[in-house]
């Protein structure tokens, strides 16, 4: 059945009307676009990078004429259309020293250099500048950038700036990010907000200012530079999750009040320094802790036992893959796993170390450590530990990573190492470990350098266990047969001096005439050696 439908006609007046919809949008369109780009703003941009060295010419798209809000680096706010972010950080990574010429003269060309225009004043409503891995060797960090007033993350660096950091950054109240590089001041106290400060891979000197820890920081990155001092005690800081001093020159024991976070430190970084005296046993109350890392310093001492303690690493959990600071913003971490250096960022959250290697420890490796059933990697090596490997060392089953070489162990490796399925790097080289590698996928897998410098045989070793044990039988067998020359020696000896004894001597004892004429004979002899003698005389 059809369903009766009545329209009514629209007056002709109207369609002028219609006709005009398509120029009312243009020009509403045109306004908003013209909207995204204040004009002041887009002429502050272009002084900037008047003043810039762009050898890859990475900022053609800012030219006049065109939106500043389309341009490369550059956002803007939807609302007003002001400038509020500008990320002008490199692309391209730094190639590996293997790489060709061709591909240094990409990333050396695709750094921004020359020099920074105060005209970035004129973005009121800047809150983000990333001006990180560039060139800008030449010059210091303007100290204009403590008049931004509405910056809440500024990134320096990898950008090679000269001098020390200025002292008017502490202006900067609304900061939340800062990742800097020079000298830093001691005016932190300004900054009661900022929560995550990375100032890691710059050319930062000197010692760690005490202000430092008179803010709520949560991340400190202060890896890779050239400072140098003690820890001061002012970063006793409860709300710490992340401490990376990793590639310094502090000096002195690892402070014990590092433990003092028990609630929230779950990565501490302090290799490559000169850190020395014992690792503190407060350091066993990080329950949340997750990586570890003393590596290469001058620690002494043995491994606390009470790392058994540590919640974290010995308790099945059921972990994020981020490890996140605050809402949208999660971790990264440079670490030193597996005998190379990564970048962890999408799976630190999943991440358990501990790297105690290249120190002066001693003693024995404490089994207590094996209840560490989340490790993922150990490494013990370049020390001086002594003893066997602990036989429940296989209850780390989730082990990845095991390095004990360059120590003084002996004994066996233990059978339980065979039920290591995800092991995929294991030295033990270096040591005095003697008897058979235990059979497994994973044990028979690593190359003979993983075990080279021991008294060790069988597979993956060409040394074959079952001849060796023929040379010992038969070298065994050979000193028994000498023993056995030199036993039947000691029995001639014995018989001979019995046989003279009873054949000669006894008869003297026990015959009287044979005793009386040995006597006699005696004093003959003797008569005639004094006859001679007085002869002799005269």
């Amino acid at each position: 059945m059809a369903i009766a439908t009545m329209t009514t006609p629209l007056p002709i007046s109207f369609f002028p009307f219609l006709l005009l919809i398509p120029a009312i949008c243009s020009t509403i369109c045109h306004a908003n676009s013209n909207l995204l780009c204040i004009q002041s703003e887009r002429e502050a941009l272009l002084k900037f990078k008047n003043d810039l060295i762009d050898p890859s010419n990475r900022l053609s798209s800012w030219v006049e004429g065109r939106d500043c809000c389309e341009w490369i680096g550059v956002f803007c706010q939807n609302s007003t259309g002001h400038v509020h972010q500008l990320h002008l950080a490199s692309l391209l990574s730094a190639p590996d020293f293997n790489a060709t010429p061709a591909e240094w003269e990409a990333y050396y060309n695709s750094l921004l250099g020359g020099k920074i225009n105060p005209s970035l004043l004129e973005l009121k409503h800047l809150s983000s500048l990333d001006l990180s891995n560039n060139n800008f060797s030449s010059i210091q960090i303007p100290k204009f950038f403590g008049l931004l007033e509405s910056l809440t993350y500024l990134n320096l660096s990898r950008a090679r700036f000269q001098g020390a950091i200025p002292h008017s950054l502490g202006n900067l109240s609304k900061l939340q990010y800062l990742d800097l590089g020079g000298e830093i001041p001691d005016c932190w106290n300004h900054w009661q907000d900022l929560g995550l400060l990375d100032l890691g891979s710059n050319n930062l000197t000197g010692k760690i200012p005490p202000s430092l820890g008179h803010i709520n920081l949560t991340v400190l990155n202060l890896r890779n530079n050239s400072m140098f001092g003690e820890l001061p005690s002012t970063l006793q800081n409860s709300s710490l999750i992340m401490l990376d001093l990793s590639e310094n020159h502090f000096n002195g024991s690892v402070p014990a009040w590092i433990g003092d976070n028990s609630s929230l430190l779950r990565i501490i970084s302090l290799r490559s320094n000169n850190f020395d005296g014992h690792i503190p046993h407060k350091i066993c109350d990080l329950l949340n802790l997750l990586i570890l890392d003393l590596a290469h310093n001058n620690i002494s001492g043995t491994i606390p036992k009470c790392f058994r303690k540590l919640y974290s690493m010995a308790k099945r959990n059921n972990r994020e893959n981020y490890m996140y600071v605050s809402e949208g913003l999660y971790l990264s971490a440079l670490l030193v796993l597996k005998g190379r250096q990564d970048e962890y960022g999408a799976t630190l959250g999943l991440v358990t170390s501990i790297d105690l290697s290249t120190n002066s420890l001693t003693g024995e490796i404490p089994k207590e450590i094996a209840r560490l059933v989340e490790l993922r990697s150990l490494n013990l090596s370049g020390n001086l530990l002594t003893g066997n490997i602990p036989d429940n060392i296989g209850n780390m089953k989730l082990m990845e990573s095991l390095d004990l070489s360059m120590n003084q162990l002996n004994g066996e490796i233990p059978l339980s190492l065979s039920n290591l399925n995800f092991l995929n790097h294991f030295n033990v080289s270096y040591n005095n470990l003697t008897g058979q590698i235990p059979t497994s996928t994973q044990l028979q897998s690593f190359e003979n350098f993983s075990y080279m410098g021991n008294h060790l045989c069988g597979p993956p070793l060409t040394k074959n266990c079952s001849t060796k044990d023929f040379s010992t039988d038969s070298e065994n067998n050979g000193s028994s047969s000498e023993e056995s020359k030199v036993n039947w020696l000691y029995v001639s000896i014995v018989l001979g001096f019995v046989m003279g004894f009873w054949g000669v001597v006894a008869p003297l004892f026990f015959i009287r005439p044979w005793r009386h004429a040995y006597y006699r004979k005696l004093d003959h002899i003797y008569a005639k050696l004094y006859v001679f003698w007085a002869t002799m005389d005269i």
